[in-house]
């Protein structure tokens, strides 16, 4: 009877287990519409990515999420003087961003920098042209840019600032978030644009079904 018992029990314990792995490993339960799309674990759930930020844009204007992600957006926190890393990201994504056009679906690139005492809204306006494409750059105070940085739970550290070439260090995720339903998910450096946009593409899908 015993051995039953075990039996019963481990039984039970391993369905329990399967059942709780199947479901972190879908990004979240049968209630998350986007659980085919996910391939990513965020502590907290999507919920604790993003929020509302007010920054400046390159026409010295102050802008709130409202006002910038208005469709689609790929939030990228960077900075101008970043030497290779930064320029690689935001080619890729705009690449992802131009994939997706092609497919009809429009997406915004969005670069918000971690460096705002070079990155002037002056400075801004430039590097979102020479981007090109709907690229939006944004920049602030040092409290705006550190609250915006807070919401996404992005990292970012500058070296000696008494070095005019100092460097910033600063995590490297780009935020996929729609207007709609906020932060859905993250995408790392080796993702690559045509993965982005596959992802993208599952996501902005899901969303309209």
């Amino acid at each position: 009877m015993a051995r039953l018992l075990y039996a019963i029990l481990a039984t039970f314990a391993l369905v329990f287990g399967l059942g709780a792995m199947w479901i972190l490993t879908r990004g979240g339960g049968s209630d998350d519409k986007f659980a085919q799309c996910r391939s990513s674990q965020i502590a907290g759930g999507a919920a604790a990515i993003g929020g509302p930020f007010e920054l400046v844009n390159g026409k010295g204007e102050t802008v709130t999420d409202k006002d910038v992600i208005t469709e689609p957006t790929l939030v990228y926190f960077g900075y101008t003087f970043c030497p290779d890393v930064c320029p690689f990201d935001m080619s890729r994504n705009a690449d992802a961003v131009d994939i997706l056009a092609e497919r009809g679906l429009s997406v915004t690139p969005l670069f918000i920098s971690i460096d705002p005492d070079r990155d002037t809204p002056e400075v801004m306006a430039d590097y979102a042209f020479n981007l090109g494409g709907k690229t939006i750059a944004l920049t602030g105070s040092p409290e705006q840019v550190k609250a915006a940085s807070k919401a996404y739970k992005t990292y970012y550290k500058a070296h000696d600032k008494g070095d005019e070439f100092y460097l910033v260090d600063h995590s490297t995720f780009t935020y996929l978030v729609t207007p709609e339903d906020g932060f859905l998910e993250f995408f790392k450096r080796e993702d690559t644009a045509e993965q982005m946009a596959d992802k993208v593409e599952c996501f902005l899908e899901q969303a309209a079904s």
